[in-house]
């Protein structure tokens, strides 16, 4: 038993790379290198960058970090309907970011059942996002409420739209959509990628939970280190079950939960800030 369990534990922290061989040829392998870099550059890898430099305007600001405000869900126009197509642009936006990762490792010969984006489970994937979403959800409050009050944490808002007819629903559109986004990116997308360059399964894992957690670094440290802590969870649960609707599933839950739940709350309980 002590073996088997011993066994299990190894296949966790160094999994094994798939069966598929990694791509030899010099040509085809600076190509694919160069896709990935194309890809970042203008999805989430760009959104690192702003962060980091929004973050570094807030750190040099004479206001302490906890006591500065950045909103995730903010009006983006005056007039209501104006406002509402901008918020669908953006959801828009985030739906083009992901289904670019998914059309491109389609071209690459890669069916997206490969990656966990089929239908063939689709009660246990509810189960496994069920799970993974309390897993990572109750935590991440817990750390952000901590590193708030620490002060290395600015304090965020999930929404500030104003109580309109539409707002819940352009909530929840949000939140499946950033799901979406990073999760086909970040691990479909990123890791299949990086294994076809001969990255192993851990390198691959580490570099893409700190690209999440970086740019998550406008929320400050507190949202640095809770997203690192995500990607290196859901990457290496994806590397074992190959299932990637249960972590857009979790991340859906976790956000409209956060958005929907900040909206309809603030203001009405003292916890949060």
């Amino acid at each position: 038993m002590s073996s088997l369990r011993s066994t299990t534990a190894r296949q966790w922290l160094s999994p094994p790379s798939p069966v598929a061989a990694p791509i030899t040829d010099p040509r085809t392998r600076r190509l694919v290198g160069t896709e990935v870099l194309v890809v970042l550059t203008v999805t989430l890898g760009l959104s690192a960058l702003r962060s980091l430099l929004s973050l570094l305007d807030a750190v040099l600001q004479p206001v302490p970090l906890n006591q500065q405000q950045v909103a995730l869900n903010a009006p983006e126009a005056q007039a209501n309907l104006v406002d509402l197509a901008l918020q669908l642009t953006r959801v828009l936006q985030l739906v083009g970011w992901g289904a670019l990762g998914a059309y491109l490792l389609i071209r690459a010969g890669i069916a997206l059942r490969d990656v966990g984006l089929d239908r063939r489970r689709p009660g246990r994937d509810a189960l496994g996002a069920a799970g993974l979403a309390a897993l990572i959800g109750v935590p991440g409050l817990g750390l952000y409420l901590v590193a708030q009050a620490l002060g290395v944490s600015l304090t965020v808002q999930p929404s500030t739209l104003g109580d309109t007819w539409w707002r819940v629903p352009v909530l929840i559109l949000s939140a499946g959509a950033n799901a979406w986004a990073e999760e086909v990116v970040m691990i479909g997308y990123l890791i299949t990628r990086l294994r076809q360059l001969g990255w192993s399964e851990n390198r691959s894992l580490v570099v893409q939970a700190l690209l999440r957690g970086s740019y998550h670094l406008y929320q400050g440290l507190g949202g640095f280190i809770g997203n690192l802590v995500m990607g290196l969870v859901f990457g290496r649960i994806w590397q074992r079950t190959n299932r990637l609707w249960a972590l857009i599933g979790a991340h859906t839950l976790i956000d409209v939960v956060a958005f929907t739940g900040y909206a309809l709350l603030a203001g009405k309980v003292s916890w949060l800030p």
